[in-house]
């Protein structure tokens, strides 16, 4: 039965892993084509503080959902899940692998297990209260609110990504149950793939010193320009590609509210905090195969013989693939 399924590769990881050099290459071994699974690289001239994959690195391999969308546009979980499906058929039907890549393990999880993300009717009055809420209080505030009544959902949900603590805060004043309640139920859904669910790893202190490193490099390519640029083109900081990692931290220097080098700190810092939430969303998904860079001495070859291996083994592809 499991090989009636259509097959599917997921490679995560945190951030500043090594996620899209590895891909890339095992794209090329396996006949693979990529569909990138991050909430930025969605978006087009949004480029460095996005890390996104360039022309030279995808070495001919195929890509999607890069460059998809204009800054000006909201990308979403339910957006996301219905372009990646539309792109796995297209993929499959071409006679090739799909292999989701990126660090949002939301976005990877509502493709694997085929999450129902149907909407209720909508209070739209309730929505305008908390939208009011955050406006007046902050962030925080409902960040606060939802902490009270789930939880789980607080742990895992950023205070300043309003649109999901809204979202959840929604969820329950409609149906009297925790979304994360719901998200636990539709997770233990069997997926509807024949997948492998790769987690890409390095010792803490190193993928912390690549974070440095990276943002270092970003600042050097040209990222104050980029986020000018885009404040010049009209994005505001009330749009969702806006609030991502690197482009808010820059937007506050350029709106004087630090210096470069304080804003600098707080992207280091925040990226370094982020890049621990991820591990800690992928601990908690089920059939993960994690992958310890450290454990392969850092020799790609054998990291993708490894896991060449153990797509064999799960008939995603053939022995003599």
């Amino acid at each position: 039965m499991e090989e009636n399924k259509e097959p599917l590769i997921i490679l995560t990881g945190p951030t500043a892993v090594g996620k899209t050099r590895l891909s890339v290459e095992l794209a090329k071994q396996i006949g693979g084509e990529i569909i990138s699974a991050d909430s930025m690289q969605v978006y087009r001239n949004m480029d460095i503080g996005s890390a996104k994959v360039t022309k030279e690195e995808m070495q001919g391999v195929a890509h999607y959902l890069i460059d998809e969308l204009d800054p000006q546009e909201e990308f979403h979980v339910v957006k996301f899940q219905e372009y990646a499906k539309r792109y796995i058929r297209r993929i499959l039907e071409k006679g090739r692998i799909p292999i989701l890549v990126g660090g949002t393990g939301f976005y990877i999880q509502s493709v694997l297990y085929d999450i129902d993300f149907t909407e209720n009717g909508g209070d739209l009055s309730y929505r305008a209260f908390l939208q009011t809420i955050a406006r007046e209080q902050g962030a925080q505030a409902l960040h606060a609110m939802l902490a009270v009544v789930d939880p789980d959902s607080a742990a895992l949900i950023h205070a300043n990504n309003i649109k999901r603590v809204i979202r959840a805060l929604e969820f329950y004043h409609e149906t009297g149950e925790q979304i994360s309640k719901h998200n636990e139920a539709e997770r233990a859904k069997e997926s509807p793939y024949q997948a492998a669910y790769f987690v890409l790893n390095d010792d803490r202190a190193a993928v912390y010193k690549n974070i440095d490193l990276r943002v270092d490099q970003m600042i050097s390519q040209g990222l104050v320009d980029e986020v000018r640029a885009l404040q010049k083109a009209g994005c505001t900081r009330q749009m969702v590609s806006m609030q991502g990692l690197g482009y808010k931290e820059i937007l506050d220097y350029l709106d004087g509210v630090y210096s470069l080098d304080e804003a600098v700190r707080i992207l280091k810092r925040d990226t370094r905090h982020f890049a621990k939430r991820q591990l800690t969303w992928f601990r908690r998904e089920r059939d993960v195969i994690w992958v310890n860079k450290q454990e392969f001495g850092y020799d790609q070859e054998k990291i993708l013989g490894y896991m060449t291996d153990i797509l064999k083994q799960k008939k995603i592809i053939k022995e003599n693939g």
